[in-house]
């Protein structure tokens, strides 16, 4: 004979309803969602900030090769930007001037790391520009690199560098600017004028 014994609140045992299976289900749904949006906005910052490391280096070594030549300033103005979309003659330059364009031209167009035959070292579309807006002394030369960020932002507006060139809305455009001033190393006693810029 079998023993029958009532069932009571102890007695009873319990499992998971569907429900409930649903609702886990969305939760862990949700929680995989936000996570993968939380790995897609690390993985844009971390280009963003590369993108800015080597605009910064960029920026740096045309700097570095204004200050070393001087005296030849003036040489160094582009009439357009350098690197994407520009095309730069450097079978043969003549000058230093000419030499440190060409340089930062294959710098900006992403010379320094390849794979595979394609360049990878530059920004996105980077392009750069000199500018000399004073060329008596004390000269100011004014170096600018722009680049396309991968979230609209605010536009740059301390440079018209790459202005218009990435698209419809100019807030995906980057920018660094570095302005020099080269001032006068001696000055001739009698007239005042520079004699060693």
């Amino acid at each position: 004979m079998l023993n029958a014994t009532p069932a009571g609140p102890r007695g009873r045992v319990r499992g998971v309803t569907m429900i409930e299976v649903l609702i886990a289900l969305f939760v862990l749904t949700v929680g995989m969602l936000g996570a993968a949006n939380l790995q897609f906005r690390m993985q844009t910052a971390e280009r963003e900030a590369y993108q800015r490391t080597q605009a910064i280096v960029l920026l740096q070594d045309m700097v570095a090769r204004i200050n070393a030549n001087r005296k030849n300033v003036a040489d160094y103005a582009t009439a357009a930007p350098l690197g994407t979309g520009a095309t730069l003659d450097c079978s043969a330059p003549l000058t230093l001037a000419e030499q440190d364009r060409c340089a930062w031209h294959n710098a900006l167009l992403g010379e320094g790391e390849t794979s595979g035959g394609a360049q990878l070292g530059a920004m996105d579309g980077a392009r750069g520009c000199i500018e000399v807006p004073v060329a008596t002394m004390p000269r100011r030369v004014v170096v600018s690199v722009a680049w396309q960020g991968m979230s609209p932002t605010v536009s740059p507006g301390a440079t018209a560098c790459g202005q218009g060139t990435y698209g419809s809305d100019d807030r995906f455009r980057r920018a660094m600017v570095a302005s020099i001033t080269i001032g006068c190393l001696q000055n001739d006693p009698g007239t005042g004028i520079c004699v060693t810029p």
